[in-house]
C-alpha cells in the first residue's frame, strides 16, 4: 500500500490521536526520520509514528492494521538488514522514548524501547554499575537485549537476554502486557532471543552489576604475525578468568598515537583485550601473552562507557556482515581465519573478529532459545564500505569468511550478528526444538504476523 491508498481522514485521525507526531513524505524531518545505519536500505515509508508513549505505539499499531500497511519497528535503526524501514508502510520509531532509569539499590535499569547503548551504559556509569551491552554505543538496547545479546562483559556477566527481569510488550492487538517470570511468563521466556516477533517491547527492566574502571590492552601487529598472535591469544583465553573480555580483529591501522606508525593505514591483526578491573591486576592477567613476547601498543584503564564507544562504526556506510559459531578452532581454522582477515576489503572500515565465548554465557539457563552460546568461538566478518560498485565483491568475501569455518561450526547463529540468510539460519538461530515452541507463543500473541519484518518466526495456527 502507498501513501495514496492511506485516506486523508484516517492520516488525520492518526496525527490527533498521537502525543507524538506523524511524518510523512514531504515532511520537515522524514528524510532524517527514514535514514538507518545500513546506507545500503534507502526505503520510503508511507508514515513514520514517532511515539512517545505506548498508548502511541497501540495507536500507531491499530491504524497500521486498519490501513492495511506493512509495519516496521525501530529502535536503534541498528539491524543490518534494514529490518526497521518499510517500502509503503508504516514505521513505528521509538526514538523519542529513550528513557533509562536506573535504581542503585536494586541494581537494575528500566531502559525504555528506544534508548541505546550509550544512554544505558551513561546512566548506570554514574552509579558504578553496568551489564552487558553490544560492543558500539549506537546499538538499540531492544533489539539487542531481544536477540539475545553478546558483549564484552559477557563471560562475567552472561548475555543481555540472561540480564533481562522483566518487559513491557504492546501486541498486535494493542494490549499492553507487562512479561516477566510470574505474568506471561511464555512471552518472558519467547523474548529471551526471539526478538522482535510478539510485540513492540515499549520497555525493559534489566539487571545491573557492579562495573567501575575497565582496563583495554590493545595489541596491533602485521599480518604476517597472525597466526602467531592468535594462536597464542587461544591459549590465553583458555586459562583466562571470567573477567577477561575481547577478541582478535583484522582492522586497518587508524592515525592515532597508539598506532605504531608502520601499520597506519595498513591492514593489521589486532588483539583487543577487556578486563574488568584496574591495570595492575590486568597486567598480572596478561602476562601469558607478555611472556611470548607479544607488547601491547596501548593499555589503559576507562569507564565503560568509553569502551563502549571504542569500535562505533561511521555512519553513513554501505554494511553487509555474517557470522559462524565453533565448536573448536583448531590450527587449520585459524589460518583460514588469518588469509581471509589479511584480505579485509574496504580497508579503511572493515574488520574480520574472533570472539571467544565461555564463561557465564557457557553457564546460563540452557532453556532460553539461544542455542549458540554453548560454542567456543564466533567468527564475524563485518564489511563497511561506500561505493556501490563495491557491493559484489564486499559481500563474496563476507560470505567466504564463514563458508571456509565449515568444518568446524556448530550449526547455531547468533541473528543479531548477520542480515536476512534464509529460513534455515533463522531456524538454526533458535534451533529446531525452540523454534517449534516459539512458533506456538507467536500464533498467540501475533497470530497473524503483524511482526514480520525480522528474522521471522511464523505463528504455528
Amino acid at each position: 500500500m502507498s501513501l495514496l491508498d492511506v485516506t486523508d481522514t484516517a492520516l488525520a485521525g492518526l496525527r490527533a490521536d498521537l502525543t507524538g507526531q506523524a511524518l510523512t513524505p514531504g515532511d520537515t524531518g522524514y528524510d532524517e526520520a527514514r535514514t538507518i545505519f545500513n546506507a545500503m536500505i534507502d526505503r520510503r515509508p508511507s508514515v513514520i509514528a514517532q511515539c512517545a508513549d505506548p498508548r502511541d505505539v497501540a495507536r500507531a499499531i491499530r491504524f497500521g492494521r486498519d490501513q492495511g500497511l506493512t509495519i516496521a519497528v525501530r529502535g536503534g535503526g541498528h539491524s543490518v538488514a534494514g529490518m526497521s524501514l518499510t517500502e509503503g508502510g508504516l514505521v513505528i520509531d521509538l526514538r523519542r522514548m529513550n528513557d533509562v532509569r536506573v535504581d542503585p539499590e536494586a541494581r537494575t535499569a528500566r531502559v525504555a524501547g528506544g534508548a541505546v547503548m550509550g544512554d544505558l551504559d551513561r546512566a548506570a556509569q554514574s552509579h558504578g554499575l553496568g551489564t552487558t551491552g553490544g560492543r558500539v554505543s549506537t546499538t538499540g538496547v531492544a533489539g539487542f537485549a531481544l536477540g539475545g545479546g553478546s558483549g564484552w562483559l559477557e563471560r562475567r556477566f552472561g548475555l543481555a537476554c540472561d540480564n533481562l527481569l522483566s518487559a513491557e510488550v504492546v501486541t498486535a492487538d494493542g494490549r499492553q502486557l507487562t512479561a516477566n517470570a510470574d505474568k506471561n511468563p511464555d512471552l518472558f521466556w519467547a523474548l529471551h532471543g526471539g526478538g522482535g516477533n510478539f510485540g513492540v517491547v515499549t520497555s525493559l527492566t534489566l539487571a545491573l552489576h557492579p562495573v567501575g574502571t575497565v582496563t583495554v590492552a590493545l595489541f596491533l601487529l602485521p599480518v604476517a604475525a597472525g597466526p602467531e598472535v592468535v594462536q597464542a591469544y587461544r591459549a590465553f583465553i583458555d586459562g583466562a578468568p571470567d573477567e577477561v573480555g575481547g577478541g582478535a580483529i583484522y582492522l586497518t591501522g587508524p592515525p592515532d598515537p597508539f598506532v605504531p606508525e608502520d601499520l597506519v593505514g595498513k591492514v593489521a591483526c589486532g588483539l583487543l583485550v577487556t578486563y574488568l578491573g584496574g591495570e595492575r591486576d590486568a597486567r598480572e592477567v596478561l602476562e601469558p601473552l607478555t611472556r611470548d613476547g607479544f607488547e601491547p601498543s596501548m593499555v589503559a584503564e576507562m569507564p565503560y562507557a568509553e569502551l563502549q564507544s571504542m569500535l562505533d562504526d561511521p555512519p553513513g556506510m554501505r554494511n553487509y556482515w555474517s557470522a559462524e559459531y565453533l565448536d573448536a578452532l583448531p590450527d587449520k581454522a585459524v589460518e583460514l581465519y588469518c588469509a581471509r582477515g589479511a584480505a579485509i576489503p574496504s580497508p579503511t572500515a572493515s574488520q574480520h573478529a574472533l570472539f571467544p565465548q565461555g564463561g557465564a554465557v557457557a553457564r546460563g539457563p540452557a532453556d532460553f532459545p539461544v542455542p549458540w552460546r554453548s560454542a567456543a568461538w564466533v567468527v564475524h566478518p563485518f564489511t563497511l564500505w561506500e561505493d556501490p560498485a563495491e557491493d559484489d565483491h564486499a559481500r563474496a568475501w563476507a560470505r567466504g569468511a564463514v563458508a571456509e569455518m565449515q568444518p568446524w561450526s556448530s550449526g547455531a547463529v547468533y541473528l543479531n550478528f548477520i542480515g536476512q540468510e534464509g529460513r534455515d539460519r533463522v531456524v538454526d538461530g533458535f534451533g529446531e526444538e525452540n523454534y517449534r515452541r516459539l512458533a506456538k507463543i507467536k500464533a498467540q500473541y501475533d497470530p497473524d504476523n503483524t511482526f514480520r519484518l525480522n528474522h521471522n518466526i511464523r505463528p504455528d495456527v
